[in-house]
């Protein structure tokens, strides 16, 4: 990378100021530089720094295992980096959001969020004022012409406890030409309640952001409050803190298998693994009392630990767990009913996936390899041995048999770390937030990668908190994904990748 990015490790604080100031166009031309060299954006958003707007780029170096720094002061426009960078697009869409900061030359200006704006009153760059716009009344859709062209719209409303999405789908019959997903109905503002942080709420806060990624969210958030308080936790909770991640991806992977089973109506697998999700939610509760984890990770390790006998008690039961998950998704792979409705369905080739920054299943199903449990990572993965597993296909089946790959390495690290907890403490004091610091943290979470931008002010509070969630990237992979398919491939699609509502709406 350019010696003009500054260069961090994972969860590294370092002073918001040391951050370096280019112009707009040396930014624009570094981000890009990067991207066409194979290399992705994980976050672009703004910040404000002595009265000024910056946009700050957080540019992962996989292979150096670093994260480049960079940033540009922004008035009110800027050329829109889009066109040559489409993994950029919806980070441009939220800036004008959030800031009023137009980009000039967007070829998909429409809205994020429907947010308050953060950088104060007034319409934003899309000329709304308010918090939000009647959706879908006056969305701007894309839109096809032809006698024979019809549109299909799904939702916001949906059956069961499904979150408000809207699908707008330009079919020939059955056959789909484009599919618009539309989110923000329930835009909570997660980022703005950060701000002046850290407080009592702030992990609860943080563990509600995506209510299936409670782990990974309060994690990356733990390891930001030890960067910026530079404390090292315990090896015995980093090992805690590890078998909790994996347990949350278990339980959503299985689950997913049990799902993706189910919408083909394939009836052993859906039940099985639908019922084996259980086991390990059930084995976070006996971590810490909670189903999803919630209350165990806080900065400085984990509330809770986990007696020697009983650690290696649980050990056997989730090695006899996945065994029982093994026979039956392994009915789900050799089907060739099951298969016939899954290969070949809801392809993304790694060239949109890489175009798009795919994260997660869905971007190791097209080949990616970006997984921040090796290329970014901290103990005790940083002395593991899992392995990046990635596929080629990108189509169902490559996105269900990773879950299933990732699912059998999981549990067999979970069994490991479990037999062998190192000795000691399981938390260490965490004092506050040191003044004047940025610290960026990424977690691999079981839909992809986390990342948590976190800022102090002079006081040592929160001045900016910027969150991110896998499906931000992966919901415009769905889109693609359906083009082209029949317009009854999109259960099936759709659960392929699993995205959260919430999680991109904040």
């Amino acid at each position: 990378m350019s010696s003009r990015i500054l260069q961090v490790k994972n969860g590294e604080a370092v002073e918001a100021r040391a951050v370096p100031r280019l112009s707009v166009d040396d930014l624009q031309g570094l981000v890009a530089d990067v991207v066409t060299a194979g290399g992705r954006v994980a976050a672009l958003y703004g910040r404000e720094e002595a009265g000024e707007l910056l946009v700050t780029a957080v540019l992962p170096n996989d292979r150096e295992g670093t994260l480049g720094l960079l940033s540009a002061p922004v008035t009110k426009e800027w050329p829109s980096l889009a066109p040559e960078c489409p993994a950029v697009q919806l980070f441009e869409r939220e800036l004008a959001e959030q800031y009023g900061v137009v980009p000039r030359g967007h070829p998909w200006p429409k809205p994020v969020r429907f947010e308050h704006r953060l950088g104060g009153a007034g319409p934003d760059a899309f000329g709304r004022e308010g918090p939000r716009a009647d959706i879908p009344g006056g969305y701007p859709f894309f839109a096809m012409e032809g006698e024979e062209v019809h549109e299909v719209a799904v939702g916001p409303v949906h059956a069961g406890i499904i979150e408000p999405g809207h699908f707008r789908f330009q079919c020939h019959g059955e056959h789909v030409f484009h599919l618009e997903i539309v989110l923000g109905y329930q835009h909570r503002g997660a980022e703005g309640m950060l701000v002046g942080g850290p407080t009592a709420r702030t992990v609860s806060l943080l563990e509600s952001v995506a209510g299936d990624t409670a782990v990974g969210n309060a994690l990356c958030h733990a390891r930001a409050m030890e960067g910026l308080a530079g404390v090292e936790v315990p090896p015995r909770a980093a090992a805690l803190r590890a078998v909790a991640l994996e347990l949350e991806r278990l339980a959503n992977h299985v689950g997913d298998l049990g799902a993706l089973a189910t919408d083909i109506g394939f009836l052993p697998t859906a039940s099985y693994c639908g019922a084996l999700r259980a086991d390990f939610l059930n084995a976070l509760a006996e971590i810490c009392g909670n189903r999803f984890g919630r209350g165990l990770v806080v900065p400085g390790g984990v509330r809770f630990d986990l007696p020697s006998d009983a650690a290696a008690r649980l050990a056997g039961r989730m090695e006899e767990a996945f065994s029982r998950v093994e026979d039956a998704a392994g009915l789900f792979f050799d089907s060739p009913s099951s298969r016939n409705r899954v290969d070949g369905t809801g392809v993304v080739p790694k060239e949109t996936a890489q175009a798009l920054g795919l994260l997660g299943p869905a971007g190791r199903a097209s080949g990616l390899q970006v997984d921040a449990r090796k290329t970014h990572p901290f103990e005790p993965y940083s002395s593991a041995t899992l392995p990046m597993v990635t596929l080629e296909a990108g189509d169902v089946h490559a996105r269900a048999r990773i879950r299933f790959d990732e699912a059998r390495a999981s549990a067999a690290f979970v069994v490991q770390v479990l037999r062998q907890l190192p000795e000691g403490p399981v938390r260490a004091p965490c004092p506050a937030p040191r003044p004047g610091r940025l610290a960026v943290s990424l977690v691999e979470g079981w839909r992809g990668e986390l990342v948590h931008a976190v800022t102090t002010g002079a006081d040592g509070r929160f001045a900016r908190y910027k969150l991110k969630d896998p499906s931000f990237h992966n919901w415009m992979g769905l889109q693609l994904a359906l083009r082209g398919e029949q317009i009854s491939d999109f259960p099936l699609c759709n659960k392929s990748f699993n995205l959260s509502y919430c999680g991109y709406d904040l």
